[in-house]
């Protein structure tokens, strides 16, 4: 269907103030916004079009919802001077719409909608070629940041390499599972023996002491069985132990060094690669750090997505802990979801503990699933991931 002019419903809902003009590609696009909607919202959609490759002209014109008599005047004007128009009525207030739909009737353009539910454009009036019309539109991660305003900046993984060590992801883990207990220590051993400098250079070489200085005071040995696992697998080499002495070796790479000294990176790259391994997904990122409003300042509000894909235009956010669930965790992807998702987002939250009962409550009340160490052990995460999204 061939759109010149395409009238849009400005809505708090990003996805709701884009899909029409994705699909129509019209040549000019008004957006009836609310009286106070702030001036930043047109600017941040140009970013996104612009982004997107689509030129369309943008109008924008402001009415009060409350004044039923002045929407009605200003849709009038606005299909008196583009009697060719289509409107799209998937986003708006209650007021506007029914405004809208006064001023449709009696300029009988053609009006349509969208079914987040069937995921298809409806005729509503005079647009039969549009009824039924499948959205085959797909968004990546990026897309969806800057959609709702914000804007994608490096986080701490390069998903770019991250091709280069799939073979690694799944022993990685399994060693990660046999010690869960004591990971989080292990790690901190590391992290003492293989310090940068003070210049914030470091080396892949590795000489410690076989004792070293943990968290309050304690004392923390060197996990004998754990670098010998993980010497197997080819994440350090070279390692030389001698008891209540020193321990050497080597890590394989500068991001390996990285992953063996963070807590929480083994579990995240497992999570990364089942949401690839399904295969369902146009897009997946781990370490996804998204800048709130859009301006890359130094102090800007920002918020890391630990693992995040989309599948056509719904986004999915991943939260993922090696410890126990917290509530304030699970208030904070539900934020995420809301703010950069909307209604159509999907959400989980990855643990490696066992969920209890009032995690499960409160993560059922935010719509967000929980994948928890039972799930992990018994191998049904891509089954999990997969029903995230039926």
């Amino acid at each position: 269907m061939e759109v010149k002019t395409l009238v849009e419903l400005f809505d708090e809902r990003p996805l709701e103030n884009v899909l029409g003009v994705e699909i129509f590609h019209p040549e000019e696009v008004i957006y009836v916004c609310p009286e106070g909607t702030p001036e930043h919202a047109w600017r941040q959609l140009k970013d996104y079009f612009a982004h997107r490759g689509i030129e369309a002209a943008m109008e924008f014109l402001y009415v009060n919802i409350y004044d039923t008599q002045k929407i009605l005047e200003l849709f009038r004007a606005i299909l008196k001077d583009h009697p060719d128009a289509v409107m799209d009525i998937t986003g708006g207030t209650d007021a506007v719409l029914f405004a809208a739909g006064l001023a449709c009737s009696e300029a009988a353009i053609p009006v349509v909608t969208y079914s987040r539910t069937m995921n298809k454009f409806y005729s509503i009036q005079n647009a039969p070629s549009m009824h039924g019309y499948v959205c085959d539109i797909t968004f990546s991660v990026e897309d969806c940041f800057l959609m709702a305003g914000g804007s994608m900046r490096k986080g701490r993984v390069d998903n770019s390499i991250l091709s280069r060590y799939m073979e690694d992801i799944d022993p990685f883990f399994e060693v990660f599972l046999k010690y869960r207990r004591r990971w989080d220590k292990i790690v901190t051993y590391i992290q003492r023996v293989s310090a940068a400098r003070e210049d914030g250079t470091y080396s892949l070489s590795v000489q410690g002491d076989y004792t070293v200085k943990g968290e309050q005071g304690a004392r923390l040995t060197a996990p004998e069985e754990a670098f010998r696992d993980l010497e197997k697998i080819r994440m350090i080499s070279g390692l030389k132990i001698v008891p209540e002495e020193s321990v050497e070796f080597y890590f394989r790479d500068p991001q390996i060094r990285a992953w063996l000294r963070d807590v929480g990176s083994v579990l995240e790259l497992y999570i990364y690669k089942a949401c690839l391994d399904t295969g369902m997904f146009n897009d997946v990122r781990t370490s996804a750090v998204v800048d709130w409003n859009g301006d890359d300042r130094d102090n800007a509000v920002s918020n890391e997505l630990d693992v995040m894909c989309t599948r056509g235009i719904t986004p999915v956010f991943i939260s993922c802990k090696t410890c126990m669930i917290r509530t304030e965790a699970l208030n904070e992807l539900a934020v995420l979801r809301d703010r950069f998702g909307g209604e159509i987002a999907r959400a989980a939250i990855v643990t490696a503990e066992p969920a209890g009962a009032s995690a499960r409550n409160r993560a059922a009340e935010l719509n967000i699933r929980i994948i928890d160490l039972n799930d992990l052990e018994e191998g049904n995460i891509g089954e999990s991931i997969r029903s995230l999204m039926k």
